[in-house]
């Protein structure tokens, strides 16, 4: 069935705006005005009442949109087609997404990474907060349920009159309002949430159920004949859940060229040793971390319409949302030195170690546990205004004030480990050569050299994002088929990032096991929660480890020792950083439709946006390094400071957008603009910081830049479409993006504030001189200084433990410290360009159908596996496809979606260094099962990652692993009823 375009008129530009997802974010409230001018015709527009009906609505949004539009409408008020929005947007070509705690997160458009992408509410842009990516501008989805959403509208290309910050896309989030379905509408649903995962944890984190409620309801009503309305939703759910990961959790040591480095400091067993002109990388640490999580979430919305006459709409929103999240871990961990060992090599380059062993004796079996929590809450209030005082002219003013807030949710703060020890491990070996890292361990004896606590760290971390926007729009009719829109926005957004440490660094020992029961420590197995990862069931897998209930050992350590402040965080912050935006804009856009005999609509723009940048940052002044065990040298911190830095840039945004009806089916489009995405806020933080941990290599830091621009990206769009059905088309596109001002992540060699360490010094040189001991071996080099000079100035020898968990800080005489800081700079450019496939069928009456895409994307900025050092590539570049199999009758539907995204580089910095992180290809099926039992009652069924699919990320070759995580499927049985 065709769905005529109406040309010239400008009513039909109007008409055309206003249909359900016709609009521009900017014009989301078009419909609701359309509907108060009794003279304009009928908006063209689908109930949405089942599936395929949506699907029909979804594809009618693509159709009748100025430039190139994708989304989701839901099939009823109060339903969406998945759990999550973000695994909603996953369905979309170009869309993929990054998954947390096994729900998606953040999204990825076309390639361009999840902090380019602006995400709207009601065309209203939201503040960002992640305590998992402290000062990124990324959109957690996660936080919002779906319940309330009646449609997703995703924005491919810019138009003036499109908010800035989205490179990729501009995603606007619709709820449902009452005057867009007059009348009474309310249903209610309830479902039980089975999460297998949980049941594949450690007893000491596991949560005592796996199944979990979910309640949702939504109430819209219009009143005195539909001149007023109120629309109120609500959800709540709850899951249990856990994952498990197998990790080189600090990084890759490296890379090193041919015969350099540590591999070659000493005389090594090595077979099949890398050639002279290969890199080659070796493993920080083997760690195997349980992880049993425990959500709430919230969600709540508040609509009030208003007609007071037929020419004005008013609208009062409010929006709030929560999200807690419990963490509870136990983990197991090996740390190599790089002293005497044996390994086995792959050929080529860069070569990895199929296996790595390491000689040692009475070194530490290093076995943890964390126990924190976290909130996040979101809260909107808007109000909104249409007037349209004659045919010709509109008006509309948008305000909100909108917050986002992260914190700790537990006295134990925001994150943690409490770590312990038994000294016994010996030599220790990692076989890499299968997805799942093998860990051996000899002579490991937990009777004689019992555990005990060691060091720990109390983590309080706290962001808050914050926008008060205000828009001012307006619409004119001057010509018979064209439109002038117009407006000017008053942006301020606001970041606040902040966190502190409350950090003991006696991991080489802080008790003693007399000082623990040996009831405390819970004895288990590792393989037996790593069941679908290749090479789990080998023989040689130390299979054993201690897990323990963090709340009675934190307490007991806190005895202990004496400190109990020691054991909790700190209720100041040490690091706060403050980033205010403020921006002005104005656009101009005229839209027209030719009388060609190709009916041709177009539509012009400009958008001119200013920005002023200031941040402050109080930071804390470091004032020495100690040595506190084999390969830990923390800084010592003074009292903080603030430091304040400013920027400003202005841009003019031109855009062109073009379509064609070849035929009443066909069209082609045509776009051009510039748009432009704001750097993350750890970019343009003011202050320099120092991480605490100094290796015997040096330290790390990082520095913002608030001067830096956004990077721009001038876009070109072609696409072709084919609307051949009711619910059938396909649509090709090609889209190139050319990118300039991206931040360059560079590292400087620094020495701030001239700290000494002792690593180079007089004593030092001596142990090596004198004592024997090789560069390498940190341990000889501690026992030495402590035997030979116990009273020399900054050494403290180990206490009665007898381990070697004595200080040594550094002196005036010692060398000063190298720190490698990171910092940011406009450098980088790149070119990103793609194809999108869109194909829609619906088989006649049958009540089957397929939806599906694919999206290809290539970029010559890939990262160089075989390169030294900092490098720029483009994260999150991926390739993805989609298909969906449908059915449906009046009793019935079914669906059944897999996703599939390839391997993408996530990172170029691993816990290392200048290393690149690729998540390998993923596949995920999800089912969902739908039965009307009558016209008001139904109830589903829903599978979510049924096939069990795991997760692995490696460096520069498949072997390098960085994680590798498995988790379960979840199952979700409720019903809904509709009043």
């Amino acid at each position: 069935m065709h769905y005529p375009r109406a040309r010239q008129t400008l009513m039909s530009l109007a008409v055309a705006s206003a249909c359900a997802a016709a609009a521009a974010p900017v014009y989301a409230q078009e419909a609701t005005a359309a509907a108060a001018a009794a003279t304009q015709p009928e908006v063209q527009s689908v109930v949405v009442t089942g599936l395929r009906q949506s699907l029909a609505s979804s594809m009618n949004l693509k159709r009748n949109s100025d430039g190139i539009v994708d989304g989701i409408v839901a099939e009823d008020i109060g339903k969406f087609p998945d759990t999550n929005l973000a695994e909603s947007l996953q369905r979309i070509s170009g869309v993929s997404i990054d998954r947390s705690i096994g729900e998606g997160s953040k999204i990825t458009v076309r390639g361009v990474g999840p902090d380019f992408n602006l995400v709207l509410l009601n065309g209203r842009q939201m503040p960002t907060s992640n305590l998992g990516d402290l000062n990124g501008r990324a959109f957690d989805f996660a936080n919002l349920a779906s319940e309330a959403i009646s449609q997703i509208q995703v924005y491919k290309t810019g138009r003036a009159e499109t908010p800035t910050g989205g490179i990729g896309a501009t995603v606007n989030v619709m709820t449902a309002k009452p005057f867009d379905r007059p009348g009474l509408h309310a249903s209610i649903g309830a479902k039980g949430v089975y999460d297998t995962s949980n049941d594949n944890l450690p007893r000491d984190i596991q949560a005592s159920n796996s199944l979990t409620p979910e309640v949702s309801g939504i109430y819209s009503n219009t009143f005195a004949n539909n001149t007023f309305g109120v629309a109120l939703t609500g959800s709540y759910q709850e899951r249990n859940l856990g994952y498990n990961t197998a990790a080189v959790s600090n990084g890759w040591k490296g890379p090193y060229q041919g015969n350099a480095g540590p591999l070659y400091a000493q005389q090594n067993q090595i077979t099949n040793a890398p050639a002279a002109n290969a890199l080659y990388s070796l493993p920080q640490n083997l760690n195997y971390n349980f992880n049993g999580v425990k959500r709430q979430r919230t969600n709540a919305q508040l609509t009030l319409q208003y007609k007071p006459v037929d020419t004005l709409v008013t609208t009062l929103d409010y929006t709030y949302s929560e999200n807690k999240i419990q963490t509870k871990r136990n983990d197991i961990s090996a740390w190599f030195n790089f002293g005497p060992s044996a390994s086995n090599w792959t050929g080529g380059s860069p070569s990895s170690p199929l296996s790595w062993t390491e000689f040692v004796t009475g070194s530490d079996i290093a076995m943890g546990a964390a126990d924190f929590a976290t909130k996040t809450q979101n809260k909107s209030l808007g109000f909104n205004a249409v007037w349209k005082p004659t045919n010709t002219l509109r008006f509309e003013l948008d305000t909100h004030h909108s917050t986002a807030e992260s914190g700790a949710d537990s006295p134990f703060g925001s994150s943690n480990t409490l770590g312990t020890a038994s000294f016994s491990r010996g030599t220790t070996t990692v076989d890499f050569s299968k997805d799942f890292p093998v860990l051996s361990i000899q002579g490991a004896d937990f009777v004689k050299a019992g555990q005990q606590v060691t060091g720990s760290v109390f983590t309080n971390s706290y962001m808050k994002g914050q926008v008060d926007q205000t828009q001012v729009k307006g619409a004119w009719k001057v010509l018979e088929a064209s439109e002038l829109r117009f407006g000017a926005t008053y942006s301020k957004v606001e970041n606040r990032s902040a966190f502190s440490n409350q950090q003991r660094d006696t991991w080489g020992g802080a008790t003693k096991p007399s000082d623990y029961p040996s009831s405390v420590w819970h004895q288990d197995s590792i393989g037996q929660y790593f069941n679908k990862i290749s090479g789990s069931n080998n023989a040689a897998l130390f299979n054993q480890f201690y897990t323990f209930n963090f709340a009675q050992v934190r307490q007991l350590a806190s005895d202990v020792s004496g400190q109990p402040a020691l054991y909790l965080p700190k209720s100041t912050f040490d690091n706060d950083a403050r980033t205010g935006e403020k921006s002005n804009a104005a656009y101009v856009q005229f839209n027209t439709d030719w009388d060609t005999k190709l009916p041709i609509h177009t539509s012009v723009g400009l958008r001119y946006e200013k920005t002023d940048v200031v941040s402050t940052a109080l930071v804390p002044a470091a004032t020495g390094i100690s040595w506190v065990s084999q390969n830990e040298f923390p800084i010592t911190f003074g009292s903080p400071t603030f430091t304040t830095l400013t920027g400003a840039y202005h841009h003019l945004l031109p855009s062109f957008d073009s379509d064609i009806d070849l035929t009443p089916d066909q069209k082609l489009r045509f776009s051009l603009g510039e748009t432009i995405g704001r750097p993350r806020y750890d970019q343009i933080q003011g202050g320099q910081t120092l991480n605490s941990l100094v290796r015997t290599d040096g330290g790390t830091g990082s520095q913002g830049n608030p001067a830096l621009k956004p990077v721009k990206s001038k876009n070109l769009d072609l696409s072709y479409e084919w609307y051949y059905g009711k619910q059938n088309f396909f649509s090709a596109g090609y889209f190139r993006k050319n990118l300039e001002n991206y931040a360059g992540q560079s590292q400087i060699d620094a020495t701030p504030f001239n700290l000494h360490t002792p690593v180079g010094g007089a004593l030092w040189n001596e142990a090596i001189s004198t004592g024997g001991c090789l560069t390498s071996d940190t341990t000889c080099i501690r026992s030495y200084i402590f035997a030979n000079h116990p009273t020399a100035p900054g050494v403290t020898p180990p206490g009665v433990n007898g381990n070697v968990n004595g200080t040594i800080v550094g002196q005036p005489s010692d060398p000063i410290a190298h720190f490698r800081i990171t910092s940011f700079s406009n450098q980088k450019k790149a070119s990103l360009n793609g194809l999108e496939l869109n194909w829609q069928h619906m088989f006649g009456n049958s009540g089957f159908g397929v939806s599906s895409n694919y999206t290809y994307v290539h970029s010559g900025l890939r990262y160089d596996n075989n390169a030294i050092g900092e490098q720029f590539a483009l994260v999150g570049l991926s390739n993805s496809y989609n298909v969906v199999g449908i059915y449906e009758d009046k009793k019935w539907t079914a669906r059944v979606a897999y996703n599939w995204r390839g391997e993408f580089l996530s990172s170029t910095f691993d816990g290392s260094g200048p290393n690149p992180q690729y998540v390998e290809p993923y596949g995920q099926v999800d089912v969902s099962i739908g039965w009307n039992y009558n016209e008001k009652l139904s109830f589903q069924l829903e599978g979510i990652n049924v096939t069990n699919q795991i997760q692995r990320v490696h460096s520069r070759t498949q072997q390098q692993l960085e994680s590798v995580t498995q988790a379960g499927p979840r199952y979700m049985i409720g019903a809904r009823y509709k009043f």
